[in-house]
């Protein structure tokens, strides 16, 4: 099961990133699996890992991750204001 998301066009691959930072697309073996990881809501469809990959190449993604267990939002940027050096206290020396 490939996670996909719906677009004018029909559905397209959902790609996600590892935990260093790598695109990868994902595949799950069982529709409970991805459930488990993405929700019950998430749309995908059955394709083969060649298809997965063909699909994902030209994207420039080469990462195929199966049965990942682990998802998070993506990082938001921090909102406008003090930066972490205007937070820090100066000390006096």
């Amino acid at each position: 099961m490939i996670p996909v998301r719906p677009c004018a066009g029909g559905y397209a691959l959902r790609v996600f990133r590892t935990p260093l930072g790598a695109r990868t697309a994902v595949a799950f073996t069982t529709a409970g699996r991805l459930a488990a990881c993405l929700g019950p809501g998430q749309p995908a469809v059955r394709l083969s890992l060649p298809a997965v990959r063909s699909l994902a190449g030209p994207l420039g993604v080469t990462l195929v991750s199966v049965d990942p267990q682990l998802t998070a939002p993506p990082v938001r940027p921090e909102p406008d204001g003090p930066t972490p050096a205007d937070r820090l206290p100066t000390l006096p020396g």
